[in-house]
């Protein structure tokens, strides 16, 4: 069955969820109140950089299946299913900040009783908010729009950033958090075309569902901080951190994903919800002291790798030129949200370097942040000339396998501190790089230069 579905709020979350919703045949009505936003959407332009999304978004638009405005009052008058999918950034002590959720309910409300609409409303909650908020959303709209048919319910994404298209598409598993058997059907419906793969519908009480994204991606930054953590140990005592993590990722109970070493987490999800959910447990009283942990490390991460720049060149970096691969907190985005590259370049800004900085896709949402404080290369080779070294912050594909004569060249000096463990330490050897990585041993050919 086809649906009239409002996607209110056009982010990461929302352009990606209203346009595969649009892909299976919906019509949907993305709203948002950036009216620029919004005229580039309606032209068939995508504000973010996401794999696949423009062509997806270019074929429904062409269809007639989705289609973009700043008006609510369109939305909540002719879509029975409204989904939220608002900022919740972090506050005072990383709390969540609702503002934009209870706002929004606020308006659907007024809308719902200005509108006399009598019809059933779901209104579906996709933005990752703490415990309660399902049940703060109901009471908000069922006190303005009293003896209305309006279910609230918890629907939260699961999706990844550079793999949100193939993530909504063929969900690992959807999960609902309602008690209403009308919104249920509804949802199950709604979602059936993604689930033929087999993956589950999860239908659970609305707190639950809410808990549930929070402990999936605290519990992954729980992963890389474990391994983080370990990368300092490994190097003390002389073993390699890749072999400890191609060990422990052939045992089952583990798993291969979300072990690799390198210089911390960044991105919308993992610092917001970490944060969030350990302040929610603090007030609840029930601390986490796992997630206290892994804030710290994560924090730490980045420190200890400047740190070791800093003792490279014996403590003094200032007047210094530094070459920086990768701006997005990963590949495959131009999201710089929490990105660890920022840790770093902050950190070396401050200690009086000049930074000369190569992404491939992140060059205009880091100039948001830097503006012409850093240079910004065409290439990989332009970052580094006339470097003294080059750090690597994100390991896209492009850096896998460069023109190492060409590196050796354009840098003055041939060393290279890896904070994604890139490149095998045999073959920076045989090229003759002085080579810094996470967990590892340092290899320092025959022809460096200690004084350097």
């Amino acid at each position: 069955m086809s649906y009239s579905i409002a996607v209110i709020g056009t982010g990461y979350v929302g352009l990606v969820t209203g346009t595969c919703l649009a892909d299976v045949g919906n019509q949907v009505l993305c709203v948002d109140v950036d009216v620029e936003k919004v005229e580039l959407m309606r032209r068939g332009g995508v504000p973010i950089f996401e794999p696949g999304l423009d062509h997806l978004l270019e074929r429904n638009i062409r269809e007639g299946r989705i289609r973009f405005t700043t008006d609510l009052v369109e939305a909540v008058s002719t879509c029975g299913i409204l989904m939220f999918c608002l900022p919740t950034p972090p506050g005072k002590d990383g709390e969540a900040d609702l503002a934009a959720v209870e706002k929004v309910a606020r308006d659907v409300a007024n809308l719902i009783v200005e509108l006399n609409i009598e019809e059933p409303r779901i209104i579906v909650n996709k933005s990752t908010v703490p415990v309660g908020t399902t049940e703060r959303v109901a009471e908000i709209i069922s006190s303005i729009a009293v003896r209305r048919d309006i279910d609230v319910v918890s629907n939260p994404e699961f999706l990844r950033e550079g793999f949100a298209v193939e993530d909504f598409m063929k969900p690992d598993r959807v999960v609902v958090g309602t008690r209403s058997v009308y919104a249920e059907s509804i949802l199950r419906d709604l979602y059936e075309p993604f689930v033929r793969n087999g993956a589950p519908i999860l239908v659970f009480d609305e707190r639950s569902a809410e808990v549930a994204k929070y402990a999936a991606n605290a519990f992954l930054a729980v992963k890389i901080s474990f391994m983080n953590d370990l990368s300092e140990y490994c190097e003390k005592v002389g073993a390699d951190i890749e072999n400890i993590r191609i060990s422990m990722g052939a045992d089952e109970r583990i798993g291969r994903r979300f072990l690799f070493a390198g210089i911390g987490y960044g991105g919308s999800c993992f610092p917001k919800d970490v944060k969030a959910i350990v302040h929610a447990a603090r007030q609840a009283g029930a601390p986490l002291e796992i997630l206290e942990s892994t804030m710290n490390v994560n924090r730490n991460q980045v420190r200890r790798f400047v740190d070791r720049i800093r003792s490279r060149f014996d403590g003094n970096l200032s007047g210094r030129t530094i070459a920086l691969w990768g701006l997005a907190f990963k590949p495959n985005t131009d999201d710089v949200r929490e990105a660890p590259a920022f840790a770093v370049i902050d950190e070396l800004i401050n200690d009086g370097c000049t930074i000369r900085a190569y992404d491939p896709e992140a060059h205009t949402t880091t100039r948001r942040v830097y503006g012409d404080s850093i240079y910004y290369a065409s290439s990989p080779f332009d970052a580094c000339e006339g470097a003294e070294a080059l750090v690597i912050a994100t390991e896209w594909n492009e850096f896998a396998n460069p023109d190492w004569s060409r590196i050796r060249a354009a840098l003055t000096n041939s060393v290279i501190f890896d904070g994604r463990n890139m490149y095998q330490l045999d073959d920076m050897l045989a090229e003759g790089f002085e080579y810094h990585s996470i967990g590892r041993a340092t290899v320092i050919p025959d022809t460096a230069d200690p004084d350097v």
